[in-house]
């Protein structure tokens, strides 16, 4: 079996998805009244990260954990509805060469996954209508039925999109070699190191110079 495996944030999505996330609670009817606690809970982790006192996977990890804390109790279906608001926004705003390489694998009967440190719910309701086998993303976890903001998310980044997308196979026989993986950043070497065909989407420089040394494709 051969498996395609993409990135989300500066892949299929062109922009940054938490961003995106920060201006939406700003402006949200219902939840906004939530920002200013959160924007003031991010700053010290924010700047320690800008002073290197603070590694960027774990502030990216804190932020991550905080913005949740605006949605203590809602249930599924509210958050449902929430990340649902931006799928128009955000798809307008997907990078077509890549959806249409997506496609391309799904007419070859190409095991797709989606793969990202975003939250596995949004990634499910901002992509409706685009098919892939597996989403791996970053649990949102619930109690009863309501966001329960007390459990620690366990951050998808870094070697965690390796060791998930490892064990997710496992029972599976991969035809690794004939494979393919697209990423945009440094930190998606891992990923792009399994297969036999990665692919660099408008590459970060660092990302970008390893893909013309090994004679990677650039998308």
């Amino acid at each position: 079996m051969r498996v395609a495996i993409f990135d989300f944030d500066g892949t299929l999505y062109a922009e940054e998805t938490f961003k995106l996330l920060m201006n939406h609670l700003k402006e949200h009817p219902i939840y906004k009244t939530n920002y200013k606690r959160f924007y003031r809970s991010i700053v010290p982790p924010y700047i320690a990260n800008k002073l290197k006192l603070y590694p960027t996977s774990k502030m990216k990890a804190r932020s991550m954990q905080l913005y949740l804390e605006a949605f203590g109790g809602i249930s599924t279906a509210e958050m449902d509805a929430y990340f649902e608001e931006l799928k128009d926004k955000m798809q307008k705003d997907f990078n077509q060469d890549v959806v249409e390489r997506l496609e391309k694998h799904q007419s070859e009967d190409v095991h797709i996954l989606l793969v990202s440190g975003a939250y596995t719910q949004f990634l499910q309701r901002v992509t409706a209508g685009m098919t892939f086998n597996q989403i791996i993303g970053t649990d949102i976890h619930y109690k009863e039925d309501k966001i329960d903001i007390h459990s620690p998310i366990t951050h998808i980044n870094g070697s965690r999109k390796t060791e998930n997308i490892l064990k997710i196979l496992k029972d599976k026989q991969i035809d690794w070699e004939n494979s393919f993986a697209y990423g945009d950043s440094y930190s998606d070497l891992p990923v792009l190191e399994l297969v036999g065909n990665p692919v660099a989407v408008k590459p970060e420089e660092k990302l970008r110079n390893i893909a013309k040394e090994r004679g990677w494709e650039i998308l």
